[in-house]
C-alpha cells in the first residue's frame, strides 16, 4: 500500500540536529509568503529513503493556516568528494519548475551558509500525497497498479524530454562520455569507502569494474542518448496524487547531471532484476512473479520507449543492467561507510582529535585508543587473561565495559565520546548494560518493555532492568539502556539504546544478584528499576530506532571476547586437573595412570584445541566480513566454547573431589561464569537456530 507523505516524518534523529532559531530567521527572511511574525515552528525529520537529510517544517502565525516546508540539506561530517550537492539539486529544480511541465515541487531558496544550521541546505514546497515504497504495490487494485506503472514511465519520458539547452542547464554537464566518467567515479568512490580503517573491499567489484570499461556502448562515446538524467528515478522517490495515479513530484535529485539518459530508464527497471534488501538480494520480480496488474519489463519498456520517442537498445541492455547494479552498489557502500567503521578506533581518533579540542599529546591519544589490535589477535590475549577471573579488568578488558566501549566506538558522536568513552578508556569510570528484564524473554530484544519517551528535549525512562552487569562496581557512573522509544513502529524499529548517568534522580539500584552465588565482584550484577528517568536528548544513541541495529553490532565481538576468554579458562582446568592427577593416589597408583582419566583428558585436549581454532577462525572472519558475514561461526563459537569449558571444568571438579567444588580452589567460580555465558552469550538453542537456518538457506542455492 501507499504511504502518505506525512506519514513518512518522525521524530527528529539528535544525530542531525541544528539551531531552530537561525533557521527561523533566515526562513523570515529569505521565504516568499513565509507567515511572519511566526508564532508556531515545529521541525521534524523524514525517515524515508533520504542520504541527505530532509525535514518537515510547519509554521504559523497568530492563528492563521499553519503552513507546510521541506528543508533537505547535507549530511553533518567528512563526505565523499562530490556527494550530496544539495545546491545542484536546487538548480535543476529551479529550472525545470520554472520552464517546463516535469512535476517537481516549487523551491524557495538555497543558502550556502553554514553559519545558519552547519550546512548548505534549501528550502522547497510540501507535496501533499502518496509514495509507494514497495515497487510491488501490495493492496493495490490490479487496474491501478497498471496505471502507476505508466505515469512513472510517463514521469520518466516527461524529464527525458526536457530541452536543457532552453531551460538554462546547458552546462550541467557533459553530454558524452557519461557512461566512462560515472564508472570511474564510483570505482573512485568506492575505493574510498573501502580503504583502510573501513569496511572491507570485494574482489568482484573490481571484476565488474574491469567488465564495464570494455563494454561502455558507442551511442555513450558520441553524446547520442544525453540529456538530463536524474540519476535515482525510481518509485519511491515520487510523489503521486492522493487520490489520482498521476505524479505530481519527482524527488531526490542528488545524482542529476548531464549524460546517458538510458542509464535512467535501466536503474528503474532494477526491481525487476533483483530485490535488493538490506539483509540480502533476492529475485526479482520478473523472475519471483509479477503482481497482478504490474507490467512485464518489456512492457512498461514499451511505454516509457512510445511516451519518450526512443527506441530500446537490445543490444546494450545487459551493460546498462549491470552499470546501474555497480552505482547501487558503490552507493550503498559510502552510506554504510558513513555510520559503520570496521576500525572503531579509526573514526573516534577523526571525531576527538582532528581539530581545536586536542588536549593530549598525538602519542597519548594513540595510546588511549589502542594498540589497533583486529579481534584476531586480540584472541591471543584474550586467551591469556581468561587464566584469571579478575585479569580483564587490571588490563580494562572486562565485561562489560569493552562492549560499551565499543558502542561508544562505533556509533556515538563526538559529545558522548568526550563525555564517556575517555574516562572508560582511562580507566576512571566503569559502565553497565541494562537490556534483560525480568518479565520478558529478553533474549528476544523485540520483547524488551521497558520504555522511553520523547519529551521536548529530553526523555523519560520508565522500566525494570536485572543482571545489569557493572551495576554493582561502586565505580559505575554510566549505564547504556536499551527500551522502546516507538511501540508502534516496525518490529526492529522499536527500539532505541539511550547514555543514563547513574546519578540521575529516579534510578534505583535494587538489589545485587549473584551467579551460582557468587557475586562476581568487583562489576556485579544487580536489578535496576527505572522511575521517570529524565534525560537529555543528546544522549539517545545514533538515533530513535536504531536500538536492535547496536545490537546486533554489539553482539559479534563482546560475545566473541567471552570465547576467547573461556579458551583461557579451560586452559586453566587443564592445567589444575594435570596437577592433581599427578600429585594424587587413588587405590594404590596415582590417578594419571587409571585408564578412565587418560581417556577422558586426551578427548578433552581435542575438545579444547579444536574449539580454539573454531573461535580464532570466527574472529578472523568478523576481522575480515564483519559481523553479518560471519554470524554464522560467531554461533557455532558461543555454543563450542562455554560447553567444552565446562566438559575441562567438570572433569576437574571431579578429580579434585571435594575441593573441587569448594571455594579452596577457583574451580567452582570458574565453572559457574562459564555455564553463565550459555545464557548470558544468548541461549545455546538461538544459535543453534542461526546455525541451522543458514545451512538450510545453503542448501536452497
Amino acid at each position: 500500500m501507499a504511504r502518505n507523505t506525512a506519514d513518512l516524518v518522525t521524530q527528529l534523529n539528535v544525530a542531525h540536529h541544528f539551531p531552530h532559531d537561525s533557521l527561523l530567521r533566515y526562513c523570515s527572511s529569505h521565504v516568499s509568503g513565509f507567515p511572519h511574525p511566526p508564532t508556531h515552528f515545529t521541525v521534524s525529520q523524514f525517515g524515508h529513503g533520504q542520504s541527505n537529510p530532509t525535514y518537515l517544517l510547519k509554521v504559523g502565525s497568530h492563528g492563521s493556516l499553519v503552513k507546510h516546508y521541506v528543508l533537505r540539506k547535507k549530511p553533518p561530517g567528512t563526505l565523499l568528494a562530490s556527494a550530496h550537492a544539495v545546491d545542484r539539486e536546487f538548480q535543476v529544480l529551479q529550472a525545470l519548475g520554472a520552464h517546463t511541465k516535469v512535476p517537481v515541487p516549487k523551491v524557495f531558496c538555497l543558502c550556502n551558509d553554514p553559519t545558519v544550521i552547519g550546512t548548505a541546505f534549501y528550502i522547497m514546497e510540501y507535496l501533499e500525497g502518496r509514495i509507494f515504497i514497495d515497487p510491488k504495490l501490495p493492496g493495490v487494485a490490479p487496474e491501478n497498479r497498471r496505471a502507476i506503472y505508466r505515469a512513472t514511465a510517463k514521469a520518466l519520458a516527461s524529464l527525458h524530454s526536457a530541452n536543457v539547452d532552453s531551460i538554462g542547464l546547458g552546462n550541467y554537464g557533459r553530454r558524452n562520455d557519461y557512461c566512462k566518467r560515472q564508472i570511474e567515479r564510483w570505482a573512485k568512490q568506492y575505493v574510498a569507502s573501502t580503504r583502510e580503517g573501513k569496511p572491507a573491499s570485494y574482489p568482484k567489484m573490481f571484476a565488474l569494474i574491469d567488465w564495464l570499461r570494455h563494454q561502455i556502448p558507442l551511442e555513450d562515446t558520441s553524446g547520442a542518448t544525453g540529456g538530463l538524467v536524474h540519476g535515482d528515478f525510481r518509485i519511491d522517490n515520487l510523489v503521486f496524487h492522493p487520490t489520482e495515479d498521476r505524479v505530481i513530484g519527482i524527488l531526490d535529485w542528488e545524482l542529476s547531471t548531464l549524460g546517458n539518459q538510458m542509464c535512467d530508464v535501466a536503474y528503474s527497471c532494477m526491481t525487476y532484476v533483483a530485490d535488493i534488501g538490506h539483509e540480502k538480494v533476492r529475485e526479482g520480480m520478473e523472475r519471483s512473479g509479477l503482481s497482478e496488474g504490474i507490467p512485464s519489463l518489456p512492457e512498461y519498456l514499451a511505454d516509457y520507449c512510445s511516451l519518450a520517442g526512443r527506441k530500446w537498445p537490445v543490444a546494450e541492455w545487459k551493460f546498462y543492467v549491470a552499470f546501474s547494479f555497480f552505482r547501487a552498489a558503490s552507493i550503498h557502500a559510502g552510506v554504510y561507510n558513513r555510520w559503520v567503521k570496521i576500525d572503531s578506533a579509526v573514526r573516534a581518533r577523526n571525531l576527538l582529535f582532528d581539530g581545536s579540542n586536542n588536549y593530549r599529546s598525538s602519542d597519548a591519544n594513540d595510546l588511549l585508543l589502542g594498540a589497533g589490535l583486529t579481534n584476531l589477535e586480540y584472541g591471543y590475549l584474550c586467551e591469556i587473561m581468561g587464566h584469571s577471573l579478575w585479569a580483564p579488568q587490571v588490563f580494562n578488558c572486562g565485561a562489560p565495559d569493552t562492549g560499551n566501549m565499543e558502542v561508544l566506538l562505533r556509533y556515538g558522536n563526538k559529545e558522548q565520546l568526550q563525555e564517556w568513552l575517555i574516562p572508560l578508556l582511562d580507566g576512571t569510570i566503569r559502565s553497565g548494560f541494562a537490556m534483560t528484564e525480568p518479565h520478558v524473554a529478553s533474549s528476544d530484544a523485540t520483547n524488551i518493555e521497558c520504555s522511553i519517551k520523547r519529551q521536548g528535549d529530553s526523555y523519560i525512562i520508565n522500566g525494570t532492568k536485572w543482571w545489569t552487569s557493572g551495576a554493582m562496581d561502586p565505580r559505575c557512573r554510566i549505564l547504556i539502556v536499551m527500551g522502546k522509544t516507538d511501540f508502534n513502529a516496525v518490529k526492529h524499529k522499536q527500539q532505541s539504546m539511550i547514555l543514563v548517568d547513574v546519578q540521575t534522580p529516579g534510578v534505583h539500584i535494587k538489589r545485587p544478584l549473584t551467579v551460582f552465588g557468587f557475586d562476581d565482584a568487583p562489576h556485579g550484577h544487580a536489578e535496576v528499576t527505572f522511575e521517570n528517568v529524565c534525560v537529555p536528548a543528546k544522549n539517545i544513541i545514533l538515533g530513535e530506532g536504531r536500538g536492535f541495529e547496536i545490537a546486533q553490532g554489539r553482539l559479534g565481538p563482546g560475545r566473541l571476547h567471552h570465547c576467547m576468554r573461556l579458551i583461557g579458562v579451560a586452559e586453566r582446568g587443564m592445567h589444575m586437573m594435570i596437577q592433581r592427577a599427578v600429585g594424587r593416589r587413588t587405590f594404590g597408583k596415582l590417578i594419571a595412570q587409571h585408564g578412565s582419566f587418560i581417556s577422558d583428558m586426551a578427548k578433552c585436549r581435542i575438545e579444547l584445541e579444536s574449539t580454539r581454532l573454531l573461535v580464532l577462525e570466527a574472529a578472523d572472519q568478523l576481522d575480515r566480513h564483519g559481523n553479518k558475514k560471519a554470524r554464522g561461526i560467531l554461533a557455532m563459537a558461543k555454543v563450542a566454547a562455554p560447553n567444552m569449558a565446562l566438559k575441562v571444568l567438570d572433569m576437574a571438579i571431579q578429580v579434585h573431589g571435594a575441593a573441587g567444588v569448594s571455594s579452596d580452589t577457583v574451580l567452582a567460580h570458574l565453572w559457574a561464569a562459564a555455564r553463565t555465558l550459555r545464557i548470558a552469550d544468548g541461549p545455546d538453542e538461538v544459535h543453534l537456530g542461526t546455525i541451522a537456518k543458514l545451512e538450510l538457506q545453503k542448501a536452497k542455492l
